[in-house]
């Protein structure tokens, strides 16, 4: 006889969940908080039909055994084609226009941007306190959903970080960045905003020219885990004295090796995903299962993660 099945399901919706980290970790958690629920992937090509991100949405308010869904490099696109389909959505989620989590309560089911709070966990950890005071910039290399969640987050500013000098945001689509700018107008925030159309990884290096020491630059279009390579060639320059964030946790990441050959001369301080793959994963498990996380909570979940 097999195995029993778990009493309840929580859906991955990704473009190469079967290759997540997660798949070892999800089980680790669910013995922690003592639920009995599974991980199900659900595998996506990048821009996929509305119709399929349809059937989806279906399928998670139609099958009772599923309590909700983690979205990830579908975040826009899946809220796009599924509004209608949607009871409610968060302030972020109306800010942002795009949908992390999914979950179902009351029949109803409920759509939440989480990432703009995990974006402000996982920079909180590395980025020094009233660090943008100094007239920084942030040049973020892609325009899809991690981009709005964390430029909504840092135009937001704490007592202790402040704002940015200017936040660039670069993309290949000319439709992403249409999107992303239609976002922040709606905010309505202080920081300066610049959209640049960049074809090539080339046209990337240049964005770095002229960037302040002590500058931001993040890699969130996906290459490096999602498909091969880098937005950035070999030649680009990184600031001196810069932050560097590789939001992947996995893959190639040709990105980040760039960084590192640059590390001991431009004295940067490097990141990967790994903080922002738990923050972004442990606040849609506790949304789903209706959990209080607090930083103890997190710790115990973030160590079982590590092993």
């Amino acid at each position: 006889m097999g195995a029993q099945a778990a009493a309840s399901q929580f859906l991955f919706i990704g473009v190469s969940t079967g290759a997540s980290s997660i798949q070892r970790i999800f089980p680790r958690w669910m013995r922690i908080l003592s639920l009995d629920a599974e991980l199900v992937g659900v595998d996506v090509p990048l821009r996929a039909s509305a119709a399929t991100y349809r059937e989806i949405a279906v399928r998670i308010r139609d099958d009772r055994r599923i309590q909700g869904a983690l979205i990830t490099a579908h975040k826009i696109d899946m809220l796009r084609a599924c509004h209608d389909l949607i009871d409610w959505l968060d302030p972020y989620a109306e800010a942002c226009a795009e949908v992390s989590c999914l979950v179902k309560r009351d029949g109803r089911l409920l759509a939440y941007a989480k990432d703009p709070l995990s974006s402000a966990l996982a920079l909180d950890q590395f980025v020094p306190e009233r660090h943008w005071n100094a007239k920084r910039d942030v040049l973020c290399l892609g325009a899809g959903g991690a981009a709005i969640a964390i430029s909504v987050c840092l135009a937001g500013p704490s007592q202790t970080q402040g704002l940015p000098r200017r936040f660039v945001l670069t993309d290949i689509l000319p439709e992403r960045l249409d999107s992303i700018r239609q976002v922040h107008a709606r905010l309505e925030a202080p920081l300066q905003f610049s959209y640049q159309l960049c074809h090539s990884a080339t046209d990337n290096d240049t964005q770095l020219w002229g960037l302040p020491p002590g500058s931001l630059v993040i890699n969130a279009t996906g290459l490096g885990k999602d498909a091969p390579g880098s937005p950035l060639t070999d030649a680009a320059r990184f600031p001196p004295g810069g932050l560097v964030w590789e939001l992947n946790y996995r893959g190639q990441r040709d990105f980040l090796r760039q960084a590192r050959a640059q590390a001991d001369e431009k004295r940067l301080h490097i990141e990967d995903g790994w903080a922002y793959f738990l923050h972004g994963w442990t606040q849609v498990v506790a949304e789903v299962f209706g959990l209080t996380l607090d930083a103890a909570l997190f710790a115990r979940l973030a160590a079982a993660a590590a092993l």
